[in-house]
């Protein structure tokens, strides 16, 4: 009888193996997930697209937007003309050449959004905190993830590379050397409103800087203000994205996005107030 039950046990399992439910159609008998929509291991269940990925590590997915290759800017404008481009990259032009604040902005509108971008911070620095390799990543042109050469650079925590400016210090400072290229790699959640106006579920922000953990889903308080508490107004759902001019000549190069579908996102009803 032990001999037996132990041969029943063995072939359960196997029909639990991972990729079993694939291969067997129906599945009428299992349950109804949360979602109310489909079963556990439901054959009916629409397969994922298919995306191709880059051969190499930080490169542009297929169905990625490339937002600059190195090349041109064409995919952008500057509030008082293009930044230059050599050695392929783009870099923050001096404020005496451009005759003022010069912010760059994506001609194309984004709402949620999959983000990689290369940066690289001046060498050799020749300033302090705030005022060393600093820029930022605006989505929405509302919502700044911080860019700072952070390498033995004292700041305020709020204010330092991979911080939501003036919110959420950055998890870990992962900053490399002040002339060394950098990567961010972000998936951003824009707000959602209903129709009066009324914020139904901030934005959410995860970013990974070099390939470290530096935002893990973090809850957005508004449009980033300088020396104030952040707070929302309403908008669309898709605005540019804006590379910051804050009088320093950070480079950038290999900046590309996916647009995320809403499957990609939360509930549009999760509490307004949920921030960590």
């Amino acid at each position: 009888m032990m001999h037996r039950n132990r041969i029943a046990l063995i072939a359960g399992l196997a029909l639990a193996a991972p990729g079993a439910a694939q291969d067997r159609p129906g599945f009428t008998d299992t349950p109804v997930l949360p979602d109310g929509k489909w079963r556990v291991h439901d054959a009916a269940r629409p397969a994922p697209v298919v995306v191709t990925p880059a051969a190499q590590p930080g490169g542009a997915p297929a169905d990625a937007i490339i937002l600059f290759d190195g090349t041109s800017t064409d995919q952008w404008q500057g509030q008082r003309g293009a930044w230059p481009v050599a050695d392929g990259a783009m870099t923050v032009p001096s404020r005496a050449s451009s005759g003022g604040e010069n912010n760059l902005v994506s001609k194309r509108s984004f709402g949620d959004v999959q983000l990689h971008l290369e940066f690289r911070s001046p060498n050799p620095p020749t300033k302090a905190s705030q005022d060393r390799g600093n820029s930022g990543i605006w989505f929405m042109q509302r919502y700044e993830l911080q860019i700072l050469d952070g390498y033995r650079n004292p700041t305020y925590a709020d204010g330092t590379v991979g911080a939501v400016y003036g919110w959420k210090p950055p998890l870990a400072n992962a900053a490399r050397a002040p002339g060394e290229w950098q990567s961010y790699d972000v998936v951003f959640e824009r707000p959602r409103f209903a129709a009066d106006g009324k914020l139904l579920r901030p934005a959410y922000v995860t970013a990974f800087l070099n390939g470290v953990l530096v935002q893990n889903h973090q809850a957005m308080l508004g449009t980033t203000i300088w020396k104030k508490v952040a707070t929302y107004e309403a908008h669309g759902d898709a605005a540019p994205i804006q590379l910051q001019d804050h009088d320093s000549p950070v480079s950038f190069r290999n900046i590309w996005v996916r647009p995320l579908p809403d499957a990609a996102v939360g509930s549009a009803s999760a509490p307004a107030g949920e921030v960590r």
